[in-house]
């Protein structure tokens, strides 16, 4: 897999904690199962990730591309989802408590046992988005 044009084996349940991923390009990556909590993602490309049981809490995603990703059971609690791509995206059983999805895109994704408690859903697109 490339990371910013550099080769990098990733393993599943990988400790990615606080790291550094601003603008990396990780579309259709493997990372189920991994701590990514507090990591910064901002405009990071995860498109069509997998990242299925996923510790994202604390994560910074503004503006990140996580178009088709698989998010199912992933814990997302206090993310910076601010102006993020999760059209599509498979959020069922996603934790979003305290999230910030203030003007994310979440066009046809799937909602389906998502926790909003306390999640900022301000100017929020949620077209043909399902519940």
């Amino acid at each position: 897999m490339l990371i910013n044009n550099k080769e990098v084996n990733i393993s599943p349940l990988v400790d990615l904690r606080d790291a550094n991923l601003n603008e990396a390009m990780l579309s259709g990556v493997d990372l189920m199962g991994a701590n990514l909590s507090n990591a910064d993602l901002r405009k990071a490309n995860l498109r069509a990730a997998h990242l299925s049981r996923a510790n994202l809490g604390g994560a910074n995603l503004r503006e990140a591309n996580l178009s088709w990703a698989d998010l199912r059971y992933a814990n997302l609690i206090g993310a910076n989802l601010r102006h993020a791509d999760l059209s599509y995206a498979n959020l069922s059983c996603v934790n979003l408590t305290w999230a910030d999805l203030s003007y994310a895109d979440l066009t046809g994704a799937d909602l389906t046992g998502v926790v909003l408690t306390k999640a900022n859903l301000n100017h929020v697109t949620l077209e043909d988005t399902v519940f």
